[in-house]
């Protein structure tokens, strides 16, 4: 049996299409605790979701509203990034090369790369084509905290998978 495809158009909050001059939200990302590898998504200091990222492998899981999505790769080294709520994938991305530090992330049939914004720098943005429609950015070179700047009109778990993709890509470039 293969696995369902949805893309969200029956997930509450999914229903909203991107478009390029839409409005942007800046959500905050802060770490749960001072060693945690946890973070959460907040708008004006208000949680927004929960994401816990796991300490093997690169797998996650997302609390919004106590809805519970999971965040995973699906093999060990290789494979897609996906984003799925009970059996459902609602996003996936792809990492085009182990030496760049770049996904094409697919939602709703669309292709959007989020990618670093220069070599050896931390800032990631979101671009659909040769525009750019988000970033994320820690706030300061000292701390763990973040800035996310994503298209107001995608759907709150997209965009936390969007900034989880982002968080893993920098503990991989603090590790390595």
């Amino acid at each position: 049996m293969g696995e369902k495809r949805d893309y969200g158009s029956r997930e509450p909050g999914l229903a909203d299409h991107v478009i390029i001059d839409e409005a942007h939200m800046t959500l905050q990302v802060a770490h749960t605790h001072w060693l945690s590898r946890d973070f959460t998504v907040q708008l004006d200091s208000k949680p927004l979701a929960d994401i816990e990222i796991s300490v093997w492998g690169e797998k996650g899981a997302l609390t919004i509203d106590r809805t519970r999505y999971q965040m995973y790769r699906e093999g060990w080294l290789t494979g897609a990034y996906v984003l799925e709520r009970d059996g459902t994938v609602l996003a996936r991305a792809e990492r085009g090369s182990a030496f760049l530090r770049q996904y094409v992330v697919e939602f709703r049939d669309r292709h959007y790369t989020l990618k670093a914004r220069r070599a050896f720098r931390r800032p990631f943005v979101l671009m659909d084509g040769s525009q750019e429609i988000g970033s994320i950015a820690r706030t300061t070179a000292f701390t763990r905290e973040a800035m996310a700047d994503l298209p107001d009109g995608w759907p709150l778990p997209v965009r936390a998978f969007v900034i989880w993709l982002t968080m893993i890509q920098w503990r991989r470039d603090s590790s390595g």
